[in-house]
C-alpha cells in the first residue's frame, strides 16, 4: 500500500512539474496588448480622463512608466484607493495578468489640453513600459456619460 502511495505522489509531482515548463507563451518576457481604450468627451477645456486595459500574456511582469499624447501637455497616471486619488509614477503589470484603468478606479489624466476632443474623434496615445517596447493606441472619444458596461 505504501509503495502505491509513493508511486502516485511521485507521478503527481512529475506531472505538476511538466505543466510548469515553458508553454511557448513568452515565458521569459512580457507580452502586452491593449483593449477597450476610450476617453469620455471632456467637460473641462483643459483636462480629460482616459481608460483602457493592458493585458500581459507573457511570463514576466512589466511596468507602465509613462503615457504621452499630442492632445495634451502631459498625461499623468492616477491610482484610486478607497475613493482617494493619487498621482503615481508607474503601475505594475503582472505576468499573466492585467492592469485596468476604469471610471472610479485607476485612470489616466490628460492635462493642459491643446484642444478639446469631441465625441467621434480619436486621440493617439503612446504607452511606455520599463521592459517592453512602446505601444501606440488610438483612443476613441465617447460621450461624456459613456459607461462601457451599459454601452451608453
Amino acid at each position: 500500500m505504501r509503495r502505491a502511495v509513493l508511486t502516485t505522489a511521485a507521478l503527481t509531482g512529475a506531472l505538476a512539474l511538466a505543466g510548469c515548463s515553458g508553454s511557448g507563451s513568452g515565458s521569459g518576457k512580457a507580452d502586452l496588448s491593449v483593449s477597450s481604450p476610450y476617453m469620455p468627451q471632456p467637460v473641462s477645456a483643459d483636462m480629460a480622463a482616459g481608460f483602457l486595459t493592458i493585458t500581459n500574456k507573457g511570463g514576466a511582469k512589466d511596468e507602465l512608466t509613462s503615457i504621452t499624447s499630442d492632445v495634451a501637455g502631459q498625461v499623468t497616471l492616477h491610482g484610486t484607493v478607497g475613493g482617494a486619488m493619487t498621482e503615481k509614477t508607474s503601475f505594475a503589470i503582472p505576468a499573466h495578468g492585467r492592469l485596468v484603468f476604469e471610471s472610479g478606479g485607476n485612470h489616466l489624466m490628460f492635462e493642459k489640453l491643446k484642444h478639446k476632443p469631441k465625441q467621434g474623434q480619436t486621440v493617439t496615445v503612446k504607452l511606455t513600459f520599463a521592459r517592453s517596447g512602446p505601444l501606440t493606441v488610438e483612443m476613441p472619444v465617447k460621450s461624456a456619460t459613456y459607461n462601457p458596461t451599459t454601452g451608453h
